[in-house]
């Protein structure tokens, strides 16, 4: 059965209130936690970047749900640090947690003060960083020089069960790429032929039988304006195709960028709608494509309701086609 996350935006929200809904998320029925990982937040709206891979260690001592994070390892974290923090909260929640690596934006690694690689260089040098992860949290010690550097580094504190290593993709020709050294892929909801091809070319390039993770971006509200306000308010600097979201360096530049973003231009990117009826329309065609996990980002600061709303009456819905399948 797929599993249904909610997703924890360290952009939006404070940590504390954060855990705050993380707890409300599991004893309303949510199976699993997702988290972002910022530097800086994409809009001065949205307000906040707390650590994440602390504040993971506090939320899982609460709560006893499965979480993963997506991050960027290279830049601003070095992977022998990523590899460090990932084998620590394997340590003391065995078989809760995974990662997604992704490339980064230069909105959060720009801080190190480096050039901003091109984006075929950032694929590189994530693969070394993945490489040189799965060493640390196999026990060995590394010595690496590449386009990141390495020396003597072995981990001490390993994990009993190994977490899995997702590739954080957005095209369908990173989704290919990542199918040759990934243990999973996660990408975000678009139109359904546009978001199968993506699916199909990670599968079709090595990725079959792996598990694929979909992270939807929705706004549920109590009403239709209540709905279109919080979207606009909060996720119009997100919107922009990938290079821009990438390369854009710094919080006011977002800003000035979504300066001329009209409320209907999120439609495409954010699925708006304040009836229930309507999400389960739009995830029943995700589910026709095999995700083993959808991660919901209701993208307004509305999150009692949403949590509330699609525990009781969408989630229901859901998970009854599945039971109704296995019974047929």
């Amino acid at each position: 059965m797929t599993q249904f996350a909610y997703h924890a935006s360290q952009e939006q929200f404070a940590p504390s209130e954060l855990i705050k809904h993380a707890i409300h998320a599991e004893q309303a029925g949510f199976d699993a936690v997702a988290s972002s990982d910022h530097f800086h937040p994409w809009s001065k709206r949205q307000g906040h970047s707390g650590f994440t891979f602390a504040w993971l260690g506090a939320a899982m001592q609460v709560t006893s749900l499965p979480y993963s994070m997506v991050s960027s390892p290279g830049q601003r974290y070095h992977p022998a640090i990523v590899a460090q923090a990932i084998a620590t909260l394997g340590e003391m929640f065995p078989g809760r947690f995974d990662i997604s690596l992704g490339s980064g934006e230069a909105l959060n690694e720009n801080i190190t003060a480096e050039k901003w690689p091109d984006k075929q260089t950032r694929n590189q040098r994530l693969l070394e960083c993945a490489e040189i992860i799965r060493q640390l949290l196999a026990g060995d010690t590394v010595n690496h020089r590449g386009l990141v550097n390495v020396e003597g580094a072995k981990l001490y504190t390993l994990p009993q069960q190994l977490p899995r290593l997702f590739c954080a993709a957005v095209s369908k020709e990173t989704a290919k790429w990542a199918a040759s050294w990934a243990d999973g892929l996660i990408t975000v909801h678009r139109p359904h032929n546009e978001l199968k091809e993506v699916i199909d070319a990670f599968r079709n390039s090595g990725g079959e039988g792996k598990p694929v993770h979909l992270k939807v971006q929705l706004s549920y509200a109590s009403t239709e304006q209540e709905a279109i306000d919080g979207a606009y308010d909060q996720w119009r600097t997100n919107i922009f195709q990938g290079t821009v979201l990438g390369d854009h360096p710094s919080t006011p530049l977002f800003d000035a960028a979504a300066e001329f973003i009209k409320p209907e231009d999120l439609q495409r990117m954010v699925r708006i709608s304040a009836n229930p009826a309507q999400h389960i329309e739009w995830l029943k065609e995700d589910l026709s494509l095999g995700f083993e996990r959808i991660v919901l980002h209701n993208v307004n600061r509305r999150q009692e309701i949403f949590i509330r709303d699609f525990t009781e009456k969408v989630l229901p819905a859901l998970r009854s086609l599945w039971t109704g399948r296995l019974m047929s």
